[in-house]
């Protein structure tokens, strides 16, 4: 595989191009990411230099959707480090008990693995009929397969350690039914989860959620616009209510500290103190 090096300039006219050809705004995006994406497109489409590949995105849209999905944070697992999973069931939910309504947004869902698995903890403590889950990608591809909620099984024995890390109660196998090699979760899940298209670079809040999870997705933004997105994570959010960010993200500055108290440092589990 020959070596392409990239051109600070060329990257930026890249982005600038992706962003007035089709609105989608990837500027703010952490550099070393977004260069390493970028390269692994322009090597695989067999191109000389990031220049050649600026004129494709231009004038083929399909070219366009391939490198969407390079841009997309697709890695997602259900219950993933599930002893996050544990704390909020044993922690937020206990809070929740106490609401007659539950609102959560899953931002950056990606295929949507992560809302089942939240679906199911509120099923098992009893607050799902009381639950409004709403999923939410750029990617509508990804969203379209989160929708259909149907899963290889062979990660399934995967998913079955992590619930029961997770504190699951009862079998993960309860939730699903099987067909040939994938899985399809139940109907009872499904309707209460609305999947819906979001691009937190330039979409506005979602208001009233009593919870927002956006794990591992911050650390593909550079500064600017993680403090953009966390603002809107406060907008969004009822007074007291939770925000859960990924293992390897924080809040970032003096002024997100300001707006949110630490319900768990180590799983990065945060309470709005300030919210609109």
């Amino acid at each position: 595989m020959k070596e392409i090096d990239t051109v600070p300039f060329e990257v930026n006219q890249l982005l600038e191009a992706v962003y007035f050809r089709y609105g989608y705004d990837f500027r703010h995006y952490a550099r070393e990411s977004i260069e390493r994406r970028i390269l692994y497109r322009v090597v695989h489409s067999e191109l000389d230099n990031v220049s050649q590949m600026i004129a494709k995105l231009v004038h083929e849209p399909d070219y366009f959707n391939l490198f969407l999905n390079d841009m997309s944070v697709t890695v997602t697992d259900m219950f993933r480090d599930p002893l996050v999973f544990k704390k909020i069931r044993t922690q937020v939910f206990l809070q929740f008990k106490t609401y007659s309504r539950i609102n959560i947004w899953h931002a950056g869902c990606a295929t949507g693995e992560e809302v089942y698995a939240m679906a199911i903890m509120l099923e098992e403590e009893g607050l799902l009929d009381r639950s409004q889950l709403y999923a939410t990608d750029f990617n509508n591809h990804s969203l379209t397969l989160a929708k259909e909620g149907i899963y290889s099984q062979q990660h399934m024995s995967k998913y079955q350690k992590n619930y029961k890390k997770s504190g699951g109660k009862n079998k993960l196998a309860d939730y699903y039914h099987t067909k040939h090699e994938h899985i399809k979760f139940d109907q009872e899940l499904r309707q209460h989860i609305t999947f819906a298209n979001h691009n937190l670079v330039k979409d506005k809040e979602f208001a009233q959620m009593h919870l927002v999870m956006c794990r591992n997705v911050l650390i593909y933004f550079d500064h600017q616009l993680q403090q953009r997105v966390l603002n809107l994570f406060n907008n969004s959010l009822v007074d007291r209510g939770y925000l859960v960010l990924g293992r390897e993200e924080t809040l970032g500055s003096a002024k997100m500290h300001a707006l949110f108290e630490s319900v768990d440092a180590k799983y990065r589990i945060y309470r709005c103190t300030a919210c609109v």
